[in-house]
């Protein structure tokens, strides 16, 4: 029987749209050397180029709202005993997306469960942190309508590269889908499944049709940089030796992490919204050295005063995704006292960062601009790479990071410095030293 005729019949004409091979990593390029990324039958999340092996692992660390929620990529200790980790872990998180894209819950439940039910991505889950070494520690936040594991292809980049990486889910209703527990409740009759807890999932807050949309941001914002924030004290006591309680059922051992992070060396990053948080962070928090702010949507930001801000920032741009008022925020940062940095990668658009650009076959990334002009392979090569560069530069790593400083300068064959457009006389002449 045909893979087409398993689904509802109504379904068929977007499955036939969605169509792409299986999925992380290690499927074949049946169609390479024919001279379009077009063709290519896709890969799945790449994995990472580094020297390491990478795990992961969730965190809850209260049940409540108040606590840390992420999933922690890592350096680990593979014996060929773990998995890789299910890419989406939860059904709920299909109907949040759903939602987020203003689709039908029943029939996108179907549809995302059939094609990315079995994705996995290429982290062994839980498998045991690999100690032995002092890490640096990326806080890494997501963007509006996403949740904790769609940045997987950026957090195993870094992790394999030597980093623990933090990838919060933010519980501020700016996630797509995500949870928290709470005492079930003891009212009624009982079915012998009393007490405990129970899920509570809060679903991506859209602002009221005709009403200001800042002020919702505004708020998230906030709340979001509070989140990384806490999510970085977190670690910092699991690093200091600190029992954790995880809410989720783990067998992870996170008594390895102590002494294992660099405290020294610590930087915040995110996407869209995400980026926004990173730098909001950094206001907040000097214990964050450098931020990476990738394709970064500054609306919330728009009213800020950036002089609190003395880390050096970079900002890394998809060519189609920006616009001018956009870009006249992040201007506003340009400093004489900390380095200020922008690329543009050329034929890319804003979800060339997430995972999903590279799990859909190239006609439906087209339609739903998953997908840019550019391979999204070696788009996130220079992600990552101009990532590292930049984070060795201020970090003071002593590692090869710095193979790729030309990349931060603009140079490259995929890569221009600032960015693509027109912008006015005065602002063009703001640009940090």
């Amino acid at each position: 029987m045909s893979r087409w005729t398993r689904l509802p019949r109504g379904l068929l004409s977007l499955s036939r749209l969605l169509h792409w091979k299986t999925l992380c990593p290690g499927g074949l390029d049946a169609s390479a050397g024919m001279g379009s990324y077009s063709s290519i039958q896709f890969r799945g999340v790449p994995a990472g180029r580094g020297p390491h092996s990478v795990g992961c692992a969730d965190l809850m660390s209260d049940h409540t709202t108040q606590g840390s929620f992420l999933r922690l990529f890592y350096p680990c200790s593979d014996n060929g005993q773990h998995e890789n980790a299910v890419w989406i872990p939860k059904r709920e998180y299909y109907l949040g997306l759903a939602d987020t894209l203003k689709l039908n819950r029943t029939v996108m439940d179907v549809i995302f469960s059939y094609y990315f039910g079995s994705v996995t991505c290429p982290a062994k889950w839980n498998a045991p942190f690999k100690p032995g070494e002092k890490y640096p520690l990326v806080i890494f936040s997501h963007g509006l309508g996403a949740f904790r594991t769609l940045y997987s292809a950026v957090c195993i980049g870094l992790a394999s590269q030597g980093f623990v990486v933090a990838a919060v889910e933010h519980r501020d209703e700016s996630a797509s889908a995500t949870f928290y527990f709470r005492e079930k409740s003891t009212d009624g009759p009982c079915d012998g499944d009393c007490g405990g807890l129970e899920e509570v999932w809060l679903y991506n807050k859209t602002p009221k049709a005709g009403s200001d949309e800042f002020p919702l941001r505004f708020e998230q914002v906030q709340k979001r940089a509070d989140e990384c924030i806490r999510a970085l004290d977190l670690l910092l006591d699991i690093n200091a030796g600190k029992s954790v309680t995880n809410s989720l059922p783990s067998p992870f051992d996170w008594r390895l992490l102590k002494d294992s992070l660099d405290v020294g060396r610590i930087s915040v990053a995110g996407h869209s919204f995400g980026a926004a948080t990173a730098i909001k962070a950094l206001g907040r928090d000097a214990r964050f050295r450098c931020g990476i702010a990738l394709d970064a949507w500054m609306f919330s930001l728009k009213n800020e005063v950036f002089s609190a801000i003395q880390q050096p920032v970079l900002f890394v741009n998809s060519e189609k995704f920006q616009w001018v008022e956009n870009i006249l925020i992040m201007k506003k940062m340009d400093s004489s006292s900390a380095e200020r940095k922008m690329i543009t990668i050329k034929g890319s658009v804003h979800q060339s960062f997430p995972d999903f650009t590279f799990l859909t076959g190239y006609l439906v990334g087209k339609i739903f601009k998953l997908k840019g002009e550019i391979d999204p392979y070696i788009c996130m090569d220079i992600i990552i790479n101009v990532t590292l560069a930049f984070l060795q530069r201020h970090l003071g790593l002593q590692k090869d990071f710095n193979q790729w400083d030309s990349l931060i300068e603009g140079d490259g064959e995929h890569v221009i410095p600032g960015t693509n457009l027109d912008l006015p006389p005065t602002a063009q002449t703001q640009a940090a030293p």
